[in-house]
């Protein structure tokens, strides 16, 4: 079997290495396989099945799941890709930001804690944070250490080339994984939804678990890594420019600051801005779209999470023609086209 990859992103190289462990001869075909263009590049890294699913449909938070269960193998397989395991702290600074971000505890069973107590697990938050909860599950990992592992898995394989039309690919069966791009080569609705994002660099140690918390009615997420880098993020906006503006920038600062006031001494080290591929139902597209072109995009906010379950079901897909009926509910059928 010749598999043709088009993108070079997580989920096309998932797919890839996946194809290639079962046997595959693969080739990935990417514009710039050395870039740092995707939106894996300006990901925080957040395996967050249940924060991530709260407001979307029951099929999207089973796969989510799915997912999360696969990342501990997926990861030691790929060495040391920044796995971390000390779970999130959910966090509410206001009276009104506690009655938002409490649906979204009670939808994940999560039992409350007061300020006091959330503050044992982080000393440097805030004594002005009303209300919190501890997460175990919502782990992370380092989106940029994953892909150097996977172009390295793949050495060789990936190609430097710019696919226009798909009926260029010389394979088997082509995987369209080219995230935003995937729209011009298949025709299926795939919009860039833009985020900033922040990274802050200071001493290690200021904080051990992820931030998804709530400030004035901001929303914010803080991400350490073990060598005091900090990602905070991220905005969401419905535009397909590039430039990070004084507003989303500020925005984010204003927010982390006021739940982990420490921060304010971090080097603002790197602003970046990406698109992620979001869908009408802002879903993932995984499955057939014609004779011998599957589709594996549209991930949204979810890529780096959906990264192992998509490269299982897609490479099920492509080499036995079945699936997992996990994959059913995400098929291109669902939007006309199939």
């Amino acid at each position: 079997m010749r598999a043709g990859i088009v993108g070079g992103g997580i989920i096309g190289l998932s797919v890839a290495a996946e194809l290639l462990r079962r046997g595959a001869d693969v080739t990935v075909y990417d514009p710039a396989p050395d870039g740092t263009g995707g939106a894996w590049h300006v990901a925080a890294g957040m395996l967050a099945p249940g924060g991530e699913s709260v407001f979307e449909f029951p099929q999207l938070e089973r796969l989510l799941a799915a997912s999360a269960e696969l990342w501990p193998a997926f990861a030691a397989d790929l060495g040391e890709v920044g796995y971390d395991t000390a779970g999130t702290l959910g966090l509410a600074l206001t009276a009104d930001d506690v009655a938002e971000m409490s649906r979204e505890w009670r939808h994940q069973k999560l039992a409350p804690l007061t300020g006091s107590q959330v503050r044992e697990y982080e000393p440097a938050l805030s004594p002005r944070i009303r209300a919190g909860v501890h997460a175990p599950t919502e782990l992370q990992v380092d989106p940029r250490r994953v892909i150097r592992a996977l172009r390295a898995t793949l050495d060789g394989r990936v190609r430097e080339a710019a696919v226009l039309d798909l009926s260029e690919v010389d394979a088997d069966v082509v995987v369209v994984a080219a995230g935003c791009g995937t729209a011009a080569l298949t025709g299926l609705p795939i919009r860039p939804v833009k985020g900033q994002v922040l990274r802050l660099r200071g001493e290690p140690g200021l904080l051990r678990h992820v931030i998804d918390g709530a400030a004035d009615g901001r929303h914010v997420y803080l991400v350490p890594r073990a060598d005091g880098e900090i990602v905070v993020g991220a905005t969401q906006e419905e535009r397909t420019d590039r430039q990070p503006t004084a507003g989303g920038v500020h925005d984010l600062l204003r927010a982390a600051l006021d739940l982990v006031p420490g921060l304010a001494d971090h080097e603002l080290a790197e602003v970046t801005v990406g698109h992620r591929p979001g869908t009408p139902d802002n879903a993932p597209i995984l499955g057939t779209l014609r004779d011998n072109v599957v589709v594996a995009a549209g991930h949204h906010r979810n890529g780096i999470l959906l990264a192992p379950i998509t490269a299982r079901l897609i490479a099920d897909l492509v080499l036995t023609g079945e699936t997992d009926p996990l994959i059913d509910d995400f098929t291109p059928g669902r939007f006309g086209c199939a």
